[in-house]
């Protein structure tokens, strides 16, 4: 068994900086203009830890680590450059499966071995207490990896977007989940590997199921959960590993993502019960897809939009997908440039579940340079768009809905969206009339009076407007 009292005094004390540095690594991630600290503490912290580990442990030797180390840091360079910021999503949901393969792989590896880790009692068994945290490490780290998997397949349009919703799947996934945890339980008694695998097996197939009833509309939430999963699985490796690094930085990714998911159901108005049961967008709205077309709607050109933009004091700019999809923020941040020459306040509205992921449109709106302290959370600016003369949309469905205020029978009825409809005059650039949005309605937004609908590619429209203030 690992005694604790056999880590040199050194080592307790390095893992404690690198926990410092990932707590203030979360802390400078918070704020778009401290995030370039907070990475490279991350960085640091991570160094430390790894250093610190192998300079402790003799699994393996010098040689194959940094061996292994090299392979994998220029595939994550090589993916860095090339990755599209469009494919943010789906690249943070292909991460998160490997953190939870990794989680897998230690527990099949602490089980296989057990001795190797210092977690076995005087008979050679494996301590009942580590018997419970393998189990939840690797039960964690399959659903992470599978549900993960799902995720990337469904933002990478790999699959679709809609939920899938199998018959019985609540039954199922509660059945699942309580043979799981019952598994568990028992191979605290006996360690049989049938057991150990049959709850590795089961886990994985739970992960599957419970992400692909779940639409694209929740993906947001989905991202940050499975965030909290790989923490946790993390975790509970750490403990069996008696690495107080990893406890440290899983218990953080773990809260922190947990807070996160909360934080996105909140703005979306749903229980994070309801996000796991899936089927938002599973039923179209009353007036969604070609309906839609018959109802009357001003239509603009990029001429009228440049002349109506010139002529107004302020303009709240509101970003959503569709500028990611068409990766028109540069060119977005090259109008409001020219607004800003004119005279005009110019200011970015961004809604929590903006985009596919958390932090969506903040990322995209940071690498065209936009100015931090021009870019607002929903609480921050709402009030404003009723002194707004023009409030500017692009791609953004969903969270501009009036009918989350208004129409109760809306599946999106709650939901806190951005007043947009407020402003003077509302912009609205997007493709066609011909589509609902994620959660599966139709904008009421598209045929209010004061809103004039900008029918094109968000970047060509946009490059169109900046010709015209030209």
């Amino acid at each position: 068994m690992h005694e604790v009292s056999a880590t040199p005094a050194w080592v307790l004390i390095a893992y404690l900086i690198s926990g410092v540095c990932f707590i203030l690594a979360l802390r400078g991630l918070s704020s778009p203009s401290t995030s370039q600290r907070g990475n490279r503490l991350g960085m640091i912290g991570m160094a430390i830890a790894v250093g610190t580990t192998l300079a402790i442990h003799e699994i393996a030797s010098i040689a194959e680590i940094v061996g292994a180390i090299a392979i994998g840091g220029a595939i994550g360079l090589v993916t860095a450059k090339r990755i599209q910021m469009t494919a943010m999503p789906q690249l943070v949901a292909a991460f998160h499966s490997l953190v939870g393969m990794a989680a897998v792989l230690v527990g099949a590896a602490a089980f296989l071995n057990p001795a190797a880790f210092g977690i076995v009692d005087a008979a050679g068994a494996i301590l009942p207490v580590s018997r419970v945290e393998m189990g939840l490490g690797v039960a964690i780290g399959a659903i992470t990896f599978s549900g993960s998997v799902i995720a990337f397949l469904k933002l990478n349009g790999n699959m679709s977007g809609a939920p899938i919703l199998l018959p019985l799947r609540h039954v199922i996934n509660l059945g699942t989940l309580v043979a799981i945890l019952g598994l568990i339980a028992y191979f605290t008694q006996d360690q049989s590997p049938w057991i150990f695998w049959t709850v590795t097996a089961l886990a994985f197939a739970i992960g599957f199921l419970l992400i692909i009833p779940i639409g694209g509309a929740d993906m947001p939430v989905v991202v940050s959960m499975l965030n909290s999963y790989s923490g946790w699985a993390a975790a509970a490796m750490g403990f069996t590993l008696h690495n107080s690094a990893m406890i440290i930085t899983g218990a953080l990714v773990g809260s922190s993502g947990a807070i996160l998911s909360y934080i996105m159901c909140r703005a979306m108005n749903r229980s994070f019960i309801s996000v796991i049961a899936g089927g938002f967008g599973a039923v179209e709205g009353p007036a969604g897809g070609a309906a839609a077309i018959d109802r009357p709607y001003k239509r603009g050109s990029a001429e009228d939009a440049a002349f109506l933009m010139q002529q107004a004091d302020k303009v709240i700019i509101v970003p959503g997908y569709g500028m990611a999809v068409a990766q028109a923020q540069h060119v977005l941040r090259e109008m409001a440039d020219l607004l800003k020459k004119e005279g005009v306040e110019v200011k970015y509205a961004i809604h929590p579940v903006a985009g596919r992921m958390p932090g969506h449109m903040n990322v995209l709106l940071a690498e065209a340079n936009v100015p931090y302290d021009e870019v607002f959370e929903l609480e921050d600016i709402n009030s404003e768009f009723a002194q707004a003369d023009v409030a500017f949309v692009i791609g953004a469905n969903d969270v501009t809905n009036p009918a989350a205020k208004t129409d109760k029978s809306s599946p999106i009825y709650g939901m806190p969206v951005l007043d947009v409809e407020k402003a003077r005059t509302v912009l609205f650039i997007k493709r066609s009339m011909g589509g609902a949005g994620y959660a599966g309605v139709d904008n009421e937004l598209f045929y209010r009076d004061n809103t004039m609908m900008l029918l094109a590619d968000a970047k060509k429209m946009v490059e169109e407007i900046v010709k015209a203030l030209g």
